[in-house]
């Protein structure tokens, strides 16, 4: 995308979401990796092994395949979304909803994971739903949203 920003935001259409790509699959790839290794694990086990697992013992190790699932669910559902009205960030399980007049820059230094929006309170909020591992899809996303954020 070339020219200045008002040319780039007329190619964005609203609502847009921003999701990262290579989290989504590792995700993915990881959780069923986990269930399938600890099923596989779980049948591989001799009847007399499975009978001295205790009940505390299952709950404790599928209380961690859980956690671990959990944990992989919160950074598959990273995303960000740019409405009219403003931004929609969510991080993990966070969600933040912020007005365009609240952002005053977007960047990403080379080599950071994620972009980083500068808010007019003097703080800052990362925004997972462009990820740096995704390559000239993130830097396309990142043109894009700096358009938007530039534009209002």
């Amino acid at each position: 995308m070339t020219g200045t920003a008002d040319e780039t935001v007329t190619d964005v259409e609203l609502p847009r979401t921003w999701r990262p790509f290579g989290p989504r699959i590792a995700a993915v790839g990881f959780g069923t990796f986990l269930v399938l290794a600890f099923g596989w694990l779980w049948i591989s086990f001799d009847d007399q092994t499975r009978a001295d697992v205790s009940g505390l013992q299952k709950a404790t190790v599928i209380g961690f395949v859980l956690l671990g699932l959990a944990l992989l669910n919160g950074m598959a559902r990273s995303r960000i979304t740019a409405t009219e009205d403003g931004l929609v960030v969510v991080n993990g399980y966070r969600k933040r909803t912020l007005v365009w007049a609240q952002v005053v820059r977007v960047s990403m230094t080379v080599g950071a994971p994620w972009p980083t929006f500068d808010l007019d309170d003097g703080t800052t909020l990362s925004g997972m739903g462009i990820h740096g591992s995704d390559g000239a899809r993130a830097k396309a996303a990142l043109r894009e949203l700096r358009a938007l954020v530039d534009a209002r």
